[in-house]
């Protein structure tokens, strides 16, 4: 299956999924009055490849959110929320979404290879997550899937502190599964940090509250670009 979530990260200059939430974990609005339309469109001004939406409620989310952005963007979106049956996988699809997330944590092997199968059969690249080296292991397909270390843990809902060595650390088993897009994903606050990930060899990264806090878009994907020279 040739996924265009993935092809566009793996074309991009500036190779950030960017996301678009309404609250961070500890339920601060990050929006500032912006619309999720009018996020979407300065990330795109921003060279974004990939658009995220976070429509889980525990982020402030709802499916109206990923609704605008499709209608503003023709960039790929990844829908991040929890996917418990096939008719969320199919309502993601009619909504625009071009990618899901599905979590390792929360889903056992079998569930996981079945959402994983299911996504690929409806035409949407499945963007696992994941946080040690045994849910790795637990990732079919993996040449049409994106791999994507959370630097968080979902199940205390992303509060605690990020962990940017587990994405060094796990670099090498993600790379030695072969899939093409390794992720490093959360508690991305800097380009200095950015950069970092991305000369290990993240082929991209996904970053929301630290752009959506960024006084400037356009700054930070500059610092990016200039820490990786």
């Amino acid at each position: 299956m040739t996924s265009r979530f993935i092809e566009a990260l793996l074309a991009a200059e500036t190779p950030v999924i960017m996301e678009i939430k309404a609250r961070d974990a500890a339920g601060t609005d990050l929006t500032d009055g912006r619309s999720p339309a009018d996020l979407a469109s300065a990330y795109e001004t921003a060279g974004a490849p990939c658009l995220s939406v976070v429509t889980g409620r525990w982020f402030g989310g709802d499916r109206d959110m990923l609704r605008a952005v499709a209608a503003r963007t023709d960039l790929p979106i990844l829908q991040k929320d929890f996917i418990t049956s096939d008719a969320d996988l199919e309502r993601a699809r009619d909504l625009g979404a071009s990618a899901v997330l599905l979590t390792a944590a929360l889903l056992s092997a079998g569930t996981l290879a079945s959402r994983i199968d299911r996504c690929l059969a409806v035409g949407l690249t499945p963007f696992v997550e994941v946080v040690s080296e045994g849910e790795i292991q637990t990732v079919t397909h993996v040449a049409d899937c994106v791999i994507a270390v959370n630097n968080k843990d979902i199940r205390d809902r992303e509060t605690g502190a990020a962990d940017i060595g587990r994405s060094l650390s796990l670099l090498p088993a993600v790379r030695a599964t072969g899939t093409r897009c390794p992720v490093s994903a959360s508690g991305i606050t800097t380009p200095e940090i950015a950069a970092t990930l991305l000369d290990a060899g993240y082929a991209g990264l996904l970053i929301g509250t630290g752009l959506l806090r960024a006084p400037s878009l356009t700054t930070w994907r500059d610092a990016l670009a200039e820490g990786r020279r």
